[in-house]
This record gives structure tokens, C-alpha cells and sequence, in this order.
């Protein structure tokens, strides 16, 4: 197991915050079906349900939203993950179909309101530190370009920065190649429901991912 931690100054902004980990291996595909039925199925439930205003609402991204700004970022203009896909989903735009694994994550994210890292642990060097953006420190954010991660909730690992709940890196990037999951889930408010997101990602992981050494814990 990739070894994961959260440091002095994390736990100093939020002494209450856990991260959820899971790690797998896992076989990759440029499209599931039966996944995007899910999918589909939790889009209408999300834009029938939910606004822009109420999605900000949501226990566990409010918590994410608090973390920004207690770390000295605006949560509306560097929108955690779990929101802004949720927000492309309540203003009529589909989610973008990118592979199995991706697609994945994504849909456990909206269903739970987590903002989750989800990352190729092959390209993982050494152990992983969860941490605060540093000015000017680099990080190249997927489909995004250069991202400015200073005072963003940020996974390092023993070469640079490689996730934040805005963002993941395209260093660690996952591709059809990818064999080897870590997930990293961000839960700010203490990661009380974390059990059944590791149920509910298990059975997605082995129906549409074809699974195996399954481990998953909880950092604190």
C-alpha cells in the first residue's frame, strides 16, 4: 500500500479532517456502458433535485468550500471538483466522457460530495504528504494548464505536487494504460459517511473495472 499522511499544517487549519484512501488494481477502458447508465441516472437526479445555491449547500462540499477559505483560497473562483461538476450538470451540460476509471471517480464524487483525487499510483514516487500550496510552487492541472495551488489543500508526493480537490496533476494523470488506482477522497467534515463510499466505489471498481487487492483506510 502507497503509504498516505496529512501534515502538522493541514491538521492545524482542520484538526477534524480525515482522508479516505483506496488502492486497487484495475483494468481500464475508453468507455462502459452499463457505468454511463449510472451515471445518466444520477445526472437527472442531480439537475431534478439540486441548484447552483443548494449544491453549495451540501454537507460535504460546504466543508470543502470552509477548507479554502480557511486556507486563504475562494472557493468560487477555484471551485472544488464535486461542485463544479455537479454545477456543468445543473446548468444543462453533460459530464465529459474521458475513460472508465475517470468516468468513475467522477460519479462517486457527485454521489457523494467529495472531492476526489483519483491517480495513476504507478506514477506515484515515495509516500504522499497532504499539505498547503506554496506560492509559485508548479503544477500543471488536467485540461487546465498551470493552476496556482498556493493555499490549496494539496497531495505531494517525493517529486512535486500531484493533486488538489480543484484539480489533479497530469504527471499522475490516469490513462487507458493504467493498471494501478489510488483514490484519495477529501473529507472535511470528518468523513463520517466515508464507509459507504468505500462500499459503493468497491462494487463500481470490481462490476465496471474488473478489480482486485482492494484495500481502502481511512488517514487521520
Amino acid at each position: 500500500m502507497i503509504e498516505v499522511s496529512i501534515s502538522n499544517e493541514l491538521k492545524a487549519v482542520n484538526p477534524t479532517m480525515v482522508l479516505g484512501v483506496m488502492e486497487c488494481k484495475a483494468l481500464n477502458s475508453n468507455y462502459n456502458e452499463g457505468l454511463w447508465s449510472e451515471i445518466d441516472a444520477l445526472t437527472a437526479e442531480i439537475r431534478r433535485t439540486l441548484t447552483p445555491d443548494t449544491i453549495k449547500e451540501q454537507p460535504q462540499i460546504a466543508a470543502t468550500r470552509r477548507m479554502y477559505a480557511d486556507c486563504g483560497k475562494d472557493p468560487s473562483r477555484y471551485r472544488p471538483s464535486a461542485e463544479a461538476l455537479m454545477r456543468r450538470l445543473v446548468k444543462g451540460n453533460n459530464l465529459y466522457q474521458i475513460n472508465t476509471m475517470v468516468d468513475l471517480v467522477n460519479l462517486v464524487s457527485m454521489r457523494f460530495g467529495y472531492s476526489i483525487g483519483g491517480f495513476d499510483a504507478d506514477k506515484i514516487v515515495g509516500n504522499v504528504v497532504a499539505g498547503i500550496g506554496r506560492e509559485g510552487e508548479p503544477y500543471n492541472g488536467i485540461g487546465r494548464g498551470p493552476l496556482n495551488i498556493a493555499c490549496l489543500p494539496v497531495l505531494r508526493d517525493s517529486v512535486s505536487g500531484f493533486g488538489t480537490p480543484t484539480s489533479d496533476e497530469e504527471r499522475t494523470a490516469m490513462s487507458l494504460e493504467t493498471s494501478h488506482l489510488l483514490m484519495v477522497i477529501n473529507a472535511y467534515d470528518g468523513g463520517a459517511i466515508l464507509p459507504e463510499l468505500f462500499e459503493y466505489s468497491e462494487r463500481l471498481l470490481t462490476t465496471y473495472a474488473d478489480a482486485s487487492e482492494i484495500e481502502h483506510w481511512i488517514v487521520r
